[in-house]
């Protein structure tokens, strides 16, 4: 029963979809960013199922077929990842101390450089997925569980900016050994779905996800110190983007 109710609670805090309502307490924290990828497979399948169905009807590389699946992560995570990035692109374009960007990850208030980042972001993710080949579709879903077991690793393995906040709460919560084990087959899964449905384009993906995940490492430590839930969500959208961004293109 746990182990479900860990599964609940990953599903309930990194997506909309209606949940059974569970105790957040120390054993059912445990394990559950082990099932974060799964929130990934829920996005990579309606992707799948939208880009055939929009293909059958109006064709593939339409605006309309663009626009959806660019969307679906949206309605499927209520943005929660977006958020994050918005809130460490304003971070980011401050230019001031770790203090500072710290606390303006924590300002509620939308800046600028949010704004206009995210309006970058959706441009371009219309723009490489108005290039998506249907054939390649398959390969584009398995990125969403590539980049969340990336995301969920640095969860467990990465030092926190702070001592408090949500993902600080999943990181001592976690089993973090069993959850990197688990995490890392859920990446190796993902990885050779990626070679076998792309070939070397899915293994070029690849390195571009490990190496935006190499740079999120770097920037997070000597800008904020440490990871917070608003740069693992800045990642998370910087993976997708670029991963899918080369199976489109290539």
């Amino acid at each position: 029963m746990w182990l479900l109710n860990a599964m609940i609670i990953a599903i309930a805090m990194y997506s909309k979809i209606p949940m059974p309502r569970v105790d957040w307490n120390e054993k059912n924290m445990r394990y559950a960013m082990c099932f974060f990828p799964l929130v990934g497979v829920i996005i990579g399948v309606w992707e799948i199922v939208a880009g055939n169905l929009i293909t059958v009807w109006k064709g593939e590389g339409t605006f309309f077929y663009a626009v959806v699946l660019t969307l679906i992560p949206v309605f499927i995570t209520g943005g929660i990842h977006l958020d994050g990035f918005a809130d460490t692109m304003d971070a980011k374009s401050s230019y001031g101390d770790r203090e500072k960007k710290l606390e303006i990850l924590k300002d509620p208030h939308t800046g600028a450089f949010a704004i206009i980042s995210l309006c970058c972001y959706f441009l371009l993710c219309v723009g490489i997925f108005s290039e998506m080949r249907i054939e390649r579709l398959f390969a584009a879903a398995l990125v969403f569980v590539f980049s969340r077991s990336l995301s969920g690793i640095s969860v467990v393995t990465f030092p926190a900016a702070k001592n408090s906040g949500l993902l600080r709460t999943f990181q001592d919560g976690a089993q973090k050994r069993s959850v990197r084990i688990v995490l890392i087959f859920w990446l190796l899964a993902a990885g050779i779905g990626l070679y076998l449905t792309a070939g070397l384009c899915g293994v070029a993906s690849i390195v571009v996800g490990l190496a935006v995940f190499l740079y999120y490492d770097r920037f997070s430590r000597k800008q904020f110190g440490g990871i917070t839930g608003d740069l693992a969500g800045y990642f998370l959208q910087l993976c997708e983007l670029f991963m899918i961004a080369v199976l489109a293109l290539f």
